[in-house]
């Protein structure tokens, strides 16, 4: 992606279609004149009243307990440098939807127009009875030192200025489970740090904690190597003064163990690696562009354990791994601070993470066979669902072993299982499809590439290296289009109809009467098909010129489907082909099928079509808990519509006891755990969280998919096609930009499988 595009499209994501990246939404209701009366005069008087007679009532009548400051004065930002506060927001605003997606902690963002150190401080102390805890975030150095030390002795809540420990807290967990890789000590291994900003401060810092010894330690600054014998020394700088005679990186480089970056880009070359211990760990985490480019570094030492800050490299370094986390567990044990004990914590419950077995659902985001602890994985993912349930717990302990705790937490195994509820709440498939689809790129075919959005999406797939498009359709309409879209890439534009189509369109035609002669093709009406672009593009798939295919965005789904059928057909041992649609709730993702193919399915259609949606959702890296839905529960009707429904249930728990599914069931009971356990606590749902629903006719399928996503502004991934012998999917009418994009990602990730199958 060019400057000028990246930078027309940052600002038109952060414009539109409101400004900015947060809002406050209430939690309670609000329709009515009493709801009014209690929220506001003259109800809300009662909360006040108790928390003016004990003051932690706050916590249990606001939102304070879950509350974060994001705070900064704009002078470090990211590579920006001293920008100023308003400035800076956007980036704030962006660390406050980190915490809400990944921890769901509801997070304000403040920017201070101050650069004076004690007018900050007192500024958030100030504020700081409104939230439960405060993240400060890119404020230069030295004044950051100064103004969290000052602000952790002096508040009862938790501070943190995450740029120096959230870098801190995950390398060292890395720079641990590397260390252990090799058989090396981290008391005896030889460390250069280059860098001595606030991050490479506390990364040294938390490594001397777990056993660094500050003679083997050398770090450098701009002016070269720190030693003891410098001048106006800070004190930060003056803890990691070195008394050897040296004065360059290249210097201390020779026989080092380990390398920490975080400094600028290119600082090491290969040479000074090659002079590097037996077995060197190197983080060099500069971002963008780190100290030395990943692929030199591996080339030059092939016995070399590498880590970034990047996300296309292996062990990325990435803050999300620890802030969000570290401050869930603080505030669920209302701690007064984020002590050592408590980083410790989280390092050590990080580090101990990625030596465990890693689910299913993570190798699939990662497109790995199996992700397993060794040199390209020594610490977890960002997308690792148990980061939630095992960085909080470890964190919170520490606080309450350390004395820090005001909230005791007398069920530990509880309060895991609330963690993983809260999980739910953000678009995760949604990234892991993307990061799946990233992993092997596979040529789709856009059959609608005229249409606007449909280019824009094919753009955003290429830029973003989700797939290699291939644009279908009227070639002056769409070169028009690439040039007002900025769309410069060199990628295949065909129009069926024209001239440079001919040879391959009569060979594709000639095929297509051979398969369709005895299903009333002639050679003619198959020329004439091969110049419309469904066909085209369908016979570009199954002739293997295209992986997938993209078609749907301007006409009627069963137009659609026509050709598709005709040409792809049906996979060997399908019966029927179905689709589901995959909605992002606050419970999780949910899958619901069959929403738009099958009008009246019989009852071994519907086993079938919930057992091909099972399989969908194993190939996200869920596990099925199906509902077999109708009007009525557990035989409560005896007509035949609920009959058909209990009917494939039967044929599932007979064909594939493995299977959880039940029904005939209502979707209220089949939703509400504790509804269904309590009434039909037989049942195989019994005690599970339901994540896959199966409609018993195409009607009550479709109308309730786009309900849910129209009503609650779900994110819908869908109709995913299911049963066919290629991977094609059709778009809903009028599909979004965002909608193709996804359903790109699908097609992606549904040829990857099809690929991986075939090789088997």
């Amino acid at each position: 992606m060019s400057k000028e595009k990246l930078k027309k499209d940052a600002l038109q994501y952060h414009a539109e279609p409101q400004p900015g990246k947060i809002k406050i939404v209430p939690t309670k209701a609000y329709a009515t004149q009493r709801d009014l009366g209690l929220a506001y005069s003259p109800g809300v008087a009662e909360p006040c009243l108790e928390i003016a007679k004990n003051v932690n009532d706050v916590y249990k009548y606001t939102s304070k307990g879950n509350l974060v400051a994001v705070i900064s004065n704009g002078t470090a930002v990211l590579g920006l440098g001293d920008i100023g506060p308003e400035a800076s927001k956007p980036v704030m605003e962006g660390k406050s939807l980190l915490f809400k997606i990944f921890a769901d902690i509801d997070s304000i963002d403040i920017e201070l127009d101050t650069k004076d150190v004690d007018k900050f401080i007192e500024t958030v102390k100030i504020m700081a009875p409104t939230f439960g805890g405060i993240n400060l975030e890119d404020i230069k150095a030295p004044e950051a030192f100064e103004i969290e030390t000052r602000l952790k002795a002096e508040l009862d809540i938790p501070v943190m200025h995450d740029d120096q420990h959230g870098t801190a807290i995950i390398s060292a967990a890395a720079l641990l489970n590397a260390l252990e890789l090799i058989n090396k000590k981290i008391e005896e291994v030889r460390i250069v740090v280059s860098g001595a900003g606030a991050a490479a401060v506390s990364c040294t810092k938390l490594y001397k904690a777990f056993g660094a010894k500050a003679e083997n330690i050398v770090m450098l600054d701009s002016k070269g190597v720190i030693r003891t014998d410098r001048e106006n020394l800070s004190a930060e700088k003056l803890e990691f003064a070195s008394d050897r005679k040296i004065d360059t990186l290249e210097e201390a480089m020779v026989d080092a163990d380990v390398f920490i970056g975080l400094s600028i880009a290119d600082v090491v070359n290969a040479e000074m690696l090659l002079t590097m211990a037996k077995d060197p760990i190197v983080f060099a985490m500069a971002n963008p562009d780190p100290e030395i480019a990943y692929e030199l570094a591996v080339q030059t030492r092939k016995d070399i354990i590498m880590a970034t800050g990047r996300s296309d490299h292996p062990n990325q370094v990435n803050n999300v791994l620890g802030f969000p986390y570290i401050f869930r567990g603080a505030l669920d044990v209302r701690a007064t601070k984020i002590n050592e004990e408590m980083k410790m914590a989280a390092v050590t419950a990080l580090a101990e993470l990625a030596k465990e077995s890693v689910p299913e659902q993570v190798n699939i985001a990662y497109g790995e066979t199996r992700l397993a602890f060794g040199r390209d994985y020594i610490i977890p993912k960002p997308f690792d669902p148990r980061l939630i349930y095992s960085i909080p717990p470890a964190v919170a302990k520490a606080a309450v072993e350390s004395g820090v705790a005001r909230l005791a937490i007398d069920d530990w195994e509880a309060y895991k299982e609330e963690l993983l509820l809260r999980s739910g709440n953000d678009n995760k498939v949604v990234r892991m499809l993307h990061n799946r689809a990233k992993t092997n790129p596979k040529k789709i075919v856009f059959a609608e590439a005229d249409q606007l959005d449909v280019l824009k999406a094919a753009q955003i797939v290429y830029e973003e290296g989700i797939a290699i498009p291939i644009l279908l359709g009227n070639k002056e309409t769409i070169l028009e289009l690439k040039t007002e879209l900025d769309f410069n890439a060199d990628v295949l534009i065909i129009d069926s109809k024209d001239a440079a189509s001919k040879e391959k369109r009569e060979e594709y035609a000639l095929k297509y009467w051979n398969k369709r002669k005895r299903s009333g093709a002639t050679l003619y009406s198959s020329q004439s098909k091969m110049r419309e672009r469904n066909y085209y593009g369908a016979m570009m798939v199954l002739e293997g010129d295209a992986d997938g295919m993209i078609s749907g965005y301007t006409r009627a789904y069963p137009t659609v489907v026509k050709p598709i059928f005709e040409v792809i057909g049906k996979a060997a041992d399908v019966k029927k082909v179905a689709t589901v649609n995959i909605l992002t709730t606050d419970r999780g993702p949910m899958f619901l099928a069959d929403t738009a193919i099958n009008i009246e399915p019989t009852a071994e259609e519907l086993a079938d079509i919930a057992q091909m949606t099972a399989n969908v959702a194993s190939t996200f890296g869920f596990d099925s808990v199906i509902a077999m839905l109708s009007y009525s529960n557990f035989g409560s009707s005896t007509h035949a519509n609920s009959a058909k429904v209990r009917k494939a249930v039967s044929i599932l728990h007979e064909s594939n006891p493995e299977l959880v599914v039940d029904g005939d069931i209502q979707t209220d009971f089949a939703l509400n755990t504790e509804l269904l356990e309590k009434t039909f606590p037989f049942s195989k749902l019994a005690g599970k969280k339901v994540n896959t629903l199966v409609f018993p006719n195409l009607e009550s399928a479709n109308i309730t998919y786009k309900l849910m996503k129209e009503l609650n502004k779900s994110e819908s991934i869908g109709p995913i096609m299911m049963g066919l012998s290629e991977s094609v999917h059709i778009l809903q009418l009028g599909a979004s930009v965002n909608e193709i994009v996804n359903m790109t990602a699908v097609a992606v990730v549904d040829a990857q499988e099809r690929e991986k199958a075939g090789k088997l």
